[in-house]
């Protein structure tokens, strides 16, 4: 129970890091006030251009990152070859990488105005299922490079995670991947309502 509370309170403020709003506040920006007001990678690079976003691309995806290895190293670090997060570990690290999520989508250090966790979410996978990470970005580099859009890419790389997943952990990884996303689907959601 204990290593569940230490991911869930760590991944929560990980994610609460409110770093596109840090990092646009440099430049004399609120995000959440100004284009689209999400307060996200995508947001910032519009206002500010690519290179002042590179952080905040960082930043977010470190975020889950972070909040994975958190709850992967409170539980004893299980994994199997692959570096795939299991046994006693997965209940950690998924609630780490979901706690990091919520925290990014409603921050308690800015306002509960947060992000749609999107980078967030890759960047726990890229703990939970390194593999499945990599097989993602792959498509993500093929269909850019096809489409000539990294936002088509982008789209494509996050909805194959669970099909690049199934190769290397059992179905209920791959359905709690399927749960995190649907943190991500929640945010675009209630975004679209304001």
């Amino acid at each position: 129970m204990v290593p569940l509370l230490v991911s869930v309170i760590g991944g929560y403020l990980l994610g609460s890091v409110p770093v596109a709003v840090l990092v646009a506040r440099v430049y004399g920006i609120d995000p959440r006030h100004a284009g689209d007001r999400n307060p996200g990678y995508w947001n910032v690079k519009e206002l500010l251009g690519r290179r002042a976003a590179v952080p905040v691309f960082a930043g977010d995806t470190l975020k889950g990152s972070l909040a994975g290895l958190l709850g992967l190293l409170v539980s004893g670090a299980h994994t199997t070859g692959f570096a795939v997060v299991a046994g006693p570990s997965v209940l950690p690290a998924y609630a780490g990488v979901a706690a990091a999520m919520a925290g990014h989508a409603w921050p308690v250090f800015a306002g509960l105005r947060g992000g749609r966790s999107v980078l967030a979410f890759a960047g726990g996978v890229a703990v939970l299922c390194p593999p499945a990470f990599l097989a993602a970005v792959a498509l993500l580099v093929v269909t850019a490079l096809a489409t000539r859009s990294f936002a088509v890419g982008a789209r494509v790389g996050v909805f194959a995670v669970p099909l690049t997943q199934l190769p290397f952990t059992p179905l209920a990884q791959v359905a709690a991947t399927g749960a995190l996303m649907c943190l991500i689907g929640l945010r675009f959601a209630q975004a679209a309502r304001r």
